[in-house]
């Protein structure tokens, strides 16, 4: 065992290392000056393995850190409840999910290329590679949780075992997800996988979700004891469950089965026809359809009219949900009048809150993958379509399209939201009506903007489709923290809005411009 950890780890740290130096040359300050040859230079291969190193000391508790920050606490924050409820409110969200997260996140099933190399390329034992890293990461979790939990859990009101018991039930829960993925292989043959989650799976997530966050809303929380027994009975689930994980033998047959779909992934040419083999299947082979447009916006028109299931298809859902909440706010304004008073409250100070919301409805990432995958991966082969006048007419005629699948669900929430604000109880200053719809419109503006420009500066795919900009990958991240950050803000909606209103304005002009600069050398296939 200690062997095929030591050999797990330096395999796994040669990955990490490649990709850090691969990271770091890809940042747009340094990349001249670091020479081609970086992967051979001992200098650089010892920083990149100190910086492994450290992440892979973060990894065990950073991740929890902000599951705890983000998830639990911030969330629990949110909520008008009395002190003495914070322990209750925490355990409750801990319970539901720590239970989502067994199923979404359960290491033994997570087909990663380390995985591939070890047991497929370099024909490792199968079952000891895979116990040795499966309670590894167990071991991560119950160490990162135990100074989490304390961390955290102390300041909820928690006593000092229910801390304890915490990193132990989050490890339970895991294990019994594991274990009964494992008997549903050996009895019907199924491999599970946590990056292809059936549709079930995730309308059941939906409910956790609703449970997690909506109950408490509403005043309703799990009991403490009720909470504590559940997590006790997961213990429990979990000891026992070991025994079926250390003793399951197939596990060559199932990683062979599971890890299939990575020699695709090894491969970015037949990677690449993957993705344009599925996204062919959503794409309209009507031969009737046409334009009468010429150039430019002959393209764009066949492109939108050929990909109506990809762009406006998860558009229409969004939309028709929004409506639904909004219906059912307003029944609850009729069945128990005194919401009325916080949400009226929450729509003049909590503008800032939707923010985050009209981030994770936003089809930008979305739009301009279809975009690469099913047209600027062939044309930008062609040194016509990179002139600038060409990048910036093109990009304006892909905003304007872009801005019309995003306003369609932002119109609905921006309306609804000015009749919520109406029928809770209104306001004295009539502004607040218009500020509401037009700000939400602007949010939804700005993030078509955003992620179109940050396409055009750091077109992050290569042929295979695969994301290879690190700098890319960064700005994404920095706009999901402070979309997120923007949940704890409090401020007078009039206020908020107009400066979103201004700063969508002036986001706007300032990507045309840069777009027109930066994009004919940055346009183009990474290699």
């Amino acid at each position: 065992m200690i062997k095929t950890l030591r050999l797990s780890f330096a395999l796994k740290n040669t990955y990490r290392v490649n990709s850090i130096l691969y990271s770091i040359k890809q940042i747009p300050l340094l990349k001249r000056i670091i020479p081609e040859g970086v992967y051979h230079i001992q200098g650089f291969k010892i920083f990149a393995n100190v910086l492994s190193v450290i992440w892979e000391i973060l990894t065990v508790f950073l991740g929890k850190l902000l599951y705890y920050l983000l998830m639990i606490v911030g969330a629990a924050s949110l909520y008008s409840l009395p002190a003495e409820s914070q322990g209750q409110v925490f355990l409750h969200l801990l319970l539901v999910l720590t239970l989502i997260g067994a199923v979404m996140n359960t290491y033994m099933f997570n087909p990663t290329k380390d995985k591939y190399y070890a047991m497929i390329l370099l024909g490792m034992n199968a079952r000891e590679y895979a116990l040795t890293n499966y309670f590894y990461a167990i071991g991560k979790v119950l160490v990162g949780f135990l100074l989490c939990s304390f961390l955290f859990g102390k300041g909820a009101g928690l006593t000092w075992w229910q801390c304890l018991l915490i990193p132990f039930f989050v490890a339970g829960a895991k294990l019994m997800v594991a274990a009964a993925e494992l008997r549903d292989y050996e009895k019907n043959g199924n491999v599970g996988n946590e990056n292809k989650l059936n549709k079930l799976i995730w309308w059941i997530i939906a409910v956790f979700l609703a449970v997690a966050y909506g109950l408490p809303a509403l005043g309703i929380l799990l009991p403490v004891k009720v909470s504590v027994t559940a997590m006790c009975f997961f213990v429990a689930g979990g000891l026992i469950s070991v025994r079926k994980v250390i003793a399951f033998r197939d596990y060559r047959a199932m990683y062979q089965e599971l890890l299939a779909g990575s020699m695709m992934q090894m491969d970015p040419s037949a990677q690449a026809k993957l993705q344009r083999e599925a996204s062919n299947k959503l794409i309209s082979a009507d031969a009737d359809i046409t334009s009468s447009k010429k150039g430019f916006e002959y393209l764009n028109e066949l492109f939108i009219k050929r990909h109506q299931k990809i762009l406006w298809k998860s558009t229409k859902k969004i939309t028709y949900v929004s409506m639904a909440v909004i219906a059912a706010v307003l029944l609850g304004f009729v069945l128990m009048p005194e919401l009325k008073e916080g949400v009226n409250g929450v729509l003049l100070l909590y503008l800032p809150y939707f923010v985050f919301v009209m981030y994770m409805i936003n089809r930008g990432t979305g739009f301009t993958r279809a975009l690469f995958v099913n047209c600027d991966h062939s044309l930008l082969t062609y040194p016509f379509y990179k002139q600038p006048k060409f990048i910036l007419k093109l990009f304006k005629i892909r905003l304007r399209e872009i801005i019309k699948v995003n306003l369609l669900p932002a119109s609905v929430i921006g309306t609804g939201l000015s009749l919520l604000l109406y029928a809770s109880g209104g306001t004295d200053n009539p502004w607040n009506y218009i500020v509401l719809f037009v700000s939400i419109a602007a949010l939804s503006v700005f993030f078509s903007v955003h992620y179109l420009t940050i396409y055009y500066l750091l077109q992050p795919y290569n042929a295979g489709t695969e994301i290879k900009s690190g700098t890319y990958q960064l700005i994404m991240w920095l706009t999901y923290m402070v979309c997120y950050m923007m949940i704890r803000i409090k401020m007078s909606t009039v206020v908020f809005g107009i400066m979103t209103i201004v700063f969508c304005l002036l986001y706007s002009v300032i990507a045309c411009a840069l777009v027109y600069k930066f994009a004919p050398r940055t346009f183009k296939i990474r290699t």
